[in-house]
């Protein structure tokens, strides 16, 4: 199957700013989502996460955003929720009968979590997604199967940066689904990890960290495990971000445990996972385009499996770069 649009009820869209490799990816709910979020490494950059707490008000999102810059690309949402307020989409504020004097209707206010990856040193640290690129990712967003590799969040992703940038490999967007019982769940990662990316099928590291001349896989636990120390890294230095979902009908608490139970997929898959320099995110979304609700283990088991595939996917998907300026990341096939 194609990916998380498989799941009726949302778009994506990229946006890949070409002046360096760097951008941003929305995900758009427009008739609204339960959300959860589960949050894991201890690296992270967030936006109104705290909300989809199920302790907590609003139970619906419109979007999610996810995006590279580190900090700054937080400010991409800005353009997101532009882009949904001018069509009207959003949470109901005000009082009973207020209106917006501009358009004479209800006013709304478009609800975006978003999280954001460290690619600052891929090309210039200057160069990073504000709202012009939040509102041209959902431009560009459809139904249609996502686009994966270098593009969007994942354009300026890196991959097995434990023992330095310069032993590191191309990261990036990935996405897979599946359907069981007649439910369907999707999963959309940006690979931007501190470690090695595994195929789960077979246990082999296939993406990560070179050895010292570059020519060949280390094997980053390996090493570690054979007392090869890692270079020092700065705080926040990386980070996966994922978006798992379902056309099921889930409550916001049930949300949370199915986010939950995806990031297993994150542990099945990348190695060391969720280390302090990673800032380790997954949201999930309940779009209940079905009408049925589902076992939320089965669910979660799911999600899983789905995000480990996704996760493999992004780097066989990514393309290479080097030169110019840019620190020599290699991909899956050039290796």
């Amino acid at each position: 199957m194609s990916g998380l649009t498989d799941v009726a009820g949302l778009k994506v869209g990229h946006h890949t700013d070409a002046r360096r490799p760097t951008g941003c990816t929305v995900i758009l709910a427009p008739e609204g989502a339960v959300a959860g979020v589960d949050v894991r490494g201890a690296s992270p950059g967030t936006r109104e996460t705290e909300l989809l707490s199920p302790l907590n008000a609003v139970d619906k999102v419109h979007a999610v955003l996810l995006a590279g810059g580190s900090a700054f690309g937080l400010d991409a949402a800005g353009g997101v929720m532009r882009w949904l307020d001018e069509r009207d989409i959003g949470v109901q504020v005000g009082r009973a009968g207020q209106v917006n004097a501009q358009t004479g209707k209800p006013i709304r206010v478009p609800i975006v979590p978003a999280a954001i990856l460290f690619d600052l040193w891929v090309g210039d640290p200057t160069i990073r997604p504000d709202a012009a690129a939040g509102y041209a990712a959902c431009e560009a967003a459809s139904t249609e199967a996502p686009i994966e590799g270098n593009v969007g969040a994942g354009a300026g992703a890196s991959i097995g940066k434990l023992f330095g940038i310069g032993r590191a490999m191309k990261g990036g967007i990935g996405t897979a689904s599946a359907t069981v019982n007649g439910v369907t769940v999707g999963a959309l990662v940006a690979v931007n990890a501190i470690g090695d990316v595994i195929d789960r099928s077979t246990g082999a590291v296939v993406a990560g960290a070179r050895t010292p001349d570059g020519s060949a896989l280390l094997g980053t636990m390996r090493a570690l495990l054979a007392g090869e120390l890692p270079a020092p890294l700065h705080i926040g230095s990386a980070t996966t971000l994922a978006v798992v979902a379902t056309d099921a009908t889930l409550t916001k608490a049930e949300a949370n445990k199915l986010a939950q139970m995806a990031q297993d997929g994150l542990a099945r898959s990348i190695n060391p996972v969720h280390t302090m320099t990673d800032g380790d995110i997954v949201f999930a979304l309940a779009t209940g385009a079905v009408r049925r609700t589902a076992n939320v283990t089965l669910l979660g088991a799911v999600a899983a499996e789905v995000l480990a595939d996704a996760v493999l996917r992004g780097v066989l998907a990514a393309r290479g770069i080097g030169g110019a300026g840019l620190p020599d990341l290699p991909s899956v096939a050039e290796l």
